[in-house]
């Protein structure tokens, strides 16, 4: 097992426990590089990556050129977990290393909730999958009624077999029914996998409708001139709160705010588009690779 997902984040401690109780050569690494990664998979012929999305997307940066030059035959299991997988980089990291991905989504309140495996991330990029034998999934409404149906957004809440004590402040989660908030908006489309839309207070209200950032991010990490993106709610005086979108242009590329907004018009409603694009050296993210919204600038520019 090659680990670059940092040691101190739960999925790669409980990874690295399972390691050892199994007996197996476990490699780990004081600082992520992307192709000394590549490197010690091919050193040691490892058969599981445990990692983050934005390290894979890192790896994937280095290009054919450099990926083939290291074997990575052996490798039977990506694991991923810690922030979303956009269905780009979900499809992009299978055409290059098989049909081996694993995304994990849970929390240290939920613990598992849902796992996808690779066909299911073939057949629908970016999904959580479906809950574990230990794990029971419900959507509910702002009132706290049960939701029903595809592709039929709601609050996600778990219901599992290492439930959550509450934290040392005394506060907790939001229960229903027995089952705990996630924090997190979902649907479940017609295969009955599961699909975050993001989280229930980063929704914002434009103009009247509810738009999810999330919605756009995924869309514009698919712009071939767009190497990362982050989208935020801000004020706005006119329709309450506008979109503004934080882009990380590919090497050598140069897109302007007009081609960035005119590629999400083609394909989202109008009022989906960002009113701000803003360009960026590197979005802020967490050593899971989360990215730091609240660090995002949402003031005047």
């Amino acid at each position: 097992m090659v680990i670059v997902s940092p040691i101190f984040h739960s999925t790669g401690f409980a990874l690295w426990g399972v390691g050892t109780a199994l007996g197996n050569k476990t490699v780990v690494m004081r600082r992520f590089d992307p192709e000394k990664t590549l490197a010690a998979l091919a050193e040691h012929k490892a058969e599981v990556l445990v990692a983050v999305p934005t390290m894979l997307h890192r790896m994937l940066a280095l290009g054919p050129d450099v990926i083939k030059k290291y074997d990575t035959s052996a490798l039977r299991i990506i694991v991923i977990a810690g922030s979303a997988l956009s269905p780009a980089l979900s499809e992009a990291v299978q055409d290059t290393f098989g049909d081996v991905l694993y995304n994990l989504y849970g929390s240290t309140e939920v613990a598992v909730a849902s796992v996808a495996q690779p066909k299911e991330l073939r057949l629908a990029p970016g999904t959580v999958g479906r809950p574990p034998v230990t794990s029971r999934l419900a959507l509910f409404d702002d009132e706290g009624r049960r939701i029903s149906g595809t592709n039929v957004r709601g609050r996600l809440f778990v219901r599992n077999g290492a439930p959550f004590e509450g934290y040392t402040d005394g506060r907790n989660k939001e229960i229903i029914d027995g089952y705990m908030s996630t924090g997190d908006m979902a649907r479940f489309d017609e295969h009955g996998l599961l699909h975050i839309d993001g989280r229930d207070d980063d929704m914002i209200v434009s103009g009247g409708e509810n738009v999810y950032p999330l919605e756009v991010e995924n869309l514009l990490a698919e712009h071939p001139d767009i190497d990362d993106v982050a989208v935020i709610g801000v004020d706005d005086d006119e329709f309450g709160k506008r979109l503004r979108a934080f882009i990380v242009a590919a090497q050598d590329a140069n897109p302007s705010p007009e081609d960035i907004k005119a590629h999400v018009k083609a394909n989202l409603a109008r009022y989906k588009v960002p009113r701000d694009v803003v360009f960026v050296y590197e979005l802020p993210r967490n050593p899971t690779g989360k990215l730091v919204r609240r660090q995002l600038p949402a003031g005047p520019l």
